[in-house]
């Protein structure tokens, strides 16, 4: 059974050079230590637009899990819910609860986070707000779940 996950990251400024991505290998090396193959995080410029096609290029390759980090929030660039909504066949919203919930213990404006989780080709789609302290608190919870989740989608029976 395939184990590979791909990140995305959703940023102007990493999209367009100004700014160092944070959280892309703060996500891709929680995954490569929880056993999944997984190349450098690929970035991509805020809006709806770029999130939707990375997301469905990333699904061509056929992965069982998708991360996406930024774009969460309440700014008006901040369009990754809104993109993913696009691609997602079917939502699980306990995901995006806990990573709230989980946020929040950290800092309040874990609340303004709207992103969203779901299943999509065969994969759990999971977005993540851009910080490195969110995308690493997000990882352990994606990551606690990402086992049972991909043989699930595999057809796998309840444990």
């Amino acid at each position: 059974m395939s184990r590979r996950a791909v990140v995305i990251t959703v940023s102007d400024r990493a999209a367009s050079g100004s700014r160092a991505d944070a959280s892309g290998p703060v996500a891709v090396e929680a995954l490569l230590r929880a056993g999944f193959a997984c190349d450098d995080a690929q970035i991509v410029p805020d809006g709806a637009d770029a999130v939707e096609t990375a997301l469905r290029d990333a699904l061509a390759t056929r992965p069982v899990l998708v991360i996406t980090s930024g774009g969460t929030g309440i700014a008006p660039r901040d369009q990754t819910p809104e993109g993913t909504a696009r691609v997602l066949e079917r939502a699980v919203p306990g995901i995006p609860e806990e990573l709230r919930r989980v946020g929040a213990t950290v800092a309040p404006g874990g609340l303004l986070s709207r992103g969203l989780a779901g299943v999509a080709a065969g994969a759990l789609i999971v977005n993540l707000p851009g910080s490195p302290g969110a995308v690493s608190d997000g990882m352990r919870v994606v990551l606690s779940v990402a086992g049972h989740v991909v043989q699930q989608l595999a057809g796998g029976d309840h444990p």
